[in-house]
C-alpha cells in the first residue's frame, strides 16, 4: 500500500463537480416535491499522501462528500477519480477491488462495531472475506494489527462492550488498517472521545499515515483538530466549497468572511488573551431552498449588492501561487 508513487503533490483523488440530493416525498403516492441538495457542485483534489481537513458547520454536507467518494451514497452528479480511474464507471467487481483501497473511520465508535462479534472478528472479518492474508496466516495478522494500533493481542476474545470508548476507536482504525488501504476517510474521528482521549488517537493516525503512506480526508467541526493533523485546508457551506488552503495560509490569512468567522471562533488557551469574535447573525438557510447568488450572502457581515444575483466561482486569487483558493468576489 502506498500513495508515495503518484507524488506528494499529484491529485490522487479528484472530486469533479459532485452533487448529492436527497428526494423529498409526501402524500400517498410518495412524489418527490423537492430536493435537499446536501452537496451542490464540489470540486476538489486530494494529494498523494497528505491530510486534507474538511470544516464546515454541522449540517454543510461534509459527511455527504466522504460517503459520496467510497460510494457508501451514489451522487446525483459528478465524477469521484481514485488515481485516475472514475470510480462511478467500474463494473462491480473491478469497483470492490478498487474500494478495498478506500476505508473510513466512523465517528460513532460504539455505534460501528458489531456488539455480537469479538475483536479478532470485527478486525479479521473483511481480511478473510477479500483474501488479504491466508486463512493460516489471520490470526497471527489480527495480532500485529492490533499491536500496531496499541491495543494488547490478548484481549482479541473480548466484546466492545468491554472497551472504553477511545479503545473501541482504535478498533475501528485496526478494521480499517487490516484492509491495507490506501485513502481513508476520517469521519468526526474523534469528536465522540474525551479530549484526554482526542490527542492520543489524532497522534496514532499521524503516525499510522506516516508507516503506511496513507491519504486522509479528515472531516471534522473542530477547527483545532483539524490545525493539528491537516496538511490543508477546505471549507465547506450549505454544500459548497467556499475556501482550499494550505494549512499555515488558512490560518494565518482566512480569506472568505465565513472562514474568518470559524477561526474567530476557535478558543483562546488563555482567557487573558482578548479575542476579537466575529459573530454571525441569522441563521443557515435551508438547503432545500439555497439562497440565489453566493450562499452565503445572507448571513456576510462584507456582501456586496452583486453577492445577492451572481455565485462566485472557487479560484486562486492571492497571486502567491500556493494555491490558496477562495470563492468571494472580495478578491477580484
Amino acid at each position: 500500500m502506498g500513495s508515495d508513487s503518484l507524488g506528494k503533490n499529484s491529485k490522487y483523488i479528484e472530486i469533479v463537480n459532485l452533487r448529492h440530493f436527497y428526494p423529498i416525498k409526501r402524500g400517498i403516492f410518495r412524489r418527490v416535491v423537492g430536493h435537499v441538495k446536501a452537496v451542490n457542485d464540489v470540486s476538489f483534489d486530494i494529494r498523494g499522501g497528505e491530510t486534507l481537513g474538511l470544516v464546515g458547520e454541522s449540517g454543510c454536507g461534509k459527511t455527504t462528500v466522504g460517503r459520496a467518494i467510497l460510494r457508501l451514497i451514489k451522487p446525483t452528479a459528478g465524477e469521484v477519480r481514485f488515481k485516475g480511474v472514475d470510480v462511478g464507471v467500474l463494473q462491480e467487481r473491478d469497483n470492490t477491488a478498487l474500494r478495498r483501497g478506500m476505508q473510513i473511520i466512523f465517528q460513532d465508535p460504539y455505534g460501528s462495531l458489531n456488539p455480537r462479534m469479538t475483536v479478532e472478528d470485527i478486525i479479521g472479518e473483511a481480511p478473510r472475506y477479500h483474501g488479504i492474508v491466508p486463512r493460516g496466516e489471520l490470526a497471527g495478522y489480527v495480532g500485529e494489527i492490533m499491536e500496531k494500533v496499541g491495543l494488547r493481542p490478548e484481549s482479541r476474545t473480548k466484546y466492545p462492550h468491554e472497551f472504553s470508548g477511545g479503545q473501541r476507536q482504535r478498533i475501528g482504525i485496526a478494521r480499517v488498517l487490516a484492509m491495507k488501504p490506501e485513502f481513508v476517510v476520517c469521519d468526526e474521528p474523534v469528536s465522540a472521545l474525551d479530549v484526554s482521549i482526542q490527542s492520543q488517537v489524532l497522534n496514532l493516525l499521524a503516525d499510522l499515515r506516516s508507516e503506511f503512506s496513507l491519504t486522509y480526508l479528515f472531516i471534522s467541526h473542530d477547527l483545532s483538530v483539524v490545525r493539528h493533523i491537516s496538511d490543508r485546508v477546505a471549507v465547506l457551506y450549505l454544500g459548497r466549497m467556499v475556501e482550499i488552503a494550505p494549512k499555515e495560509s488558512f490560518f494565518e490569512r482566512p480569506m472568505h468572511p465565513y472562514s474568518q468567522a470559524l477561526i474567530s471562533a476557535i478558543p483562546s488557551p488563555s482567557p487573558d488573551t482578548p479575542k476579537n469574535r466575529i459573530m454571525l447573525e441569522g441563521d443557515v438557510p435551508s438547503p432545500i431552498n439555497p439562497p440565489d447568488g453566493c450562499i452565503f450572502s445572507t448571513r456576510c457581515p462584507k456582501a456586496m449588492p452583486r453577492c445577492a444575483s451572481e455565485s462566485p466561482h472557487l479560484a486562486e486569487r492571492t497571486g502567491s501561487g500556493d494555491g490558496h483558493m477562495v470563492a468571494c468576489f472580495l478578491y477580484e
